[in-house]
């Protein structure tokens, strides 16, 4: 199944350098392309992509009100942000409005590629570099007390999630199958009023879920 793909970024260079990168993957498209967030925003209801590939700085409308309008959107695509700087105040913006993940303009080809399969494929996805740095980060913010409302298995996934693994690596660390994960994190998404599972994991770090004493097993 072919992944069809939105850019959109004010830089027609950088625009034309990720189509050829993708155009020749035999498993995704470019569909179409918007040089600003009121754009995207635009073609998105019209052409609806699986995946947008949103800049976070455009004129117009910036990537994180242009996110958030898309996710308001029936059956909205997965957004994978797309920016220069990794810790700026607009990356956590579009992440917290919605955004799967992000890639940074300097990562290798590669990790477009990579990030915009995974998001697709309904996972969250960081760029490599700057995870550590972001958790860092989250964990400095104001703890997140969580619900009572979630099962013991919902919070070993949720940990699991802060860990950044995928559904794949979080199946084997729990000997369950990839199917009862997916139905997990949707339980988990749902019962904490979230959108993806990169705000699943951001917040499984403020709330110290990431932490050794809270870990899957510990103390066994």
């Amino acid at each position: 199944m072919t992944v069809s793909i939105l850019l959109a970024d004010d830089q027609d260079m950088v625009r034309t350098s990720m189509r050829i990168m993708i155009d020749v993957e035999p498993d995704l498209e470019v569909v179409g392309e918007a040089a600003d967030g009121r754009h995207a925003v635009e073609l998105t209801a019209r052409l609806r992509p699986d995946v947008v590939v949103m800049d976070i700085q455009m004129p117009h409308l910036n990537g994180v009100d242009a996110t958030r309008r898309i996710m308001d959107l029936p059956g909205p695509p997965a957004v994978l942000a797309l920016t220069t700087f990794d810790l700026d105040e607009y990356l956590f913006g579009i992440l917290r409005a919605g955004a799967a993940g992000f890639v940074l303009k300097h990562d290798p080809a590669t990790t477009l590629l990579e990030g915009i399969r995974a998001v697709a494929r309904g996972e969250g996805f960081v760029s490599p570099g700057p995870t550590r740095r972001l958790i860092t980060r989250v964990t400095h913010d104001d703890p997140a007390p969580l619900p009572d409302t979630l099962t013991p298995r919902e919070r070993d996934v949720l940990t699991l999630l802060g860990h950044a693994l995928s559904n794949t690596q979080i199946a084997r660390e729990l000997h369950i199958e990839d199917s009862t994960v997916k139905t997990h994190v949707q339980s988990i998404l749902t019962k904490l009023r979230l959108r993806t599972r990169v705000q699943a994991a951001l917040l499984a770090n403020r709330s110290g879920l990431t932490t050794p004493a809270n870990s899957p097993g510990a103390g066994k």
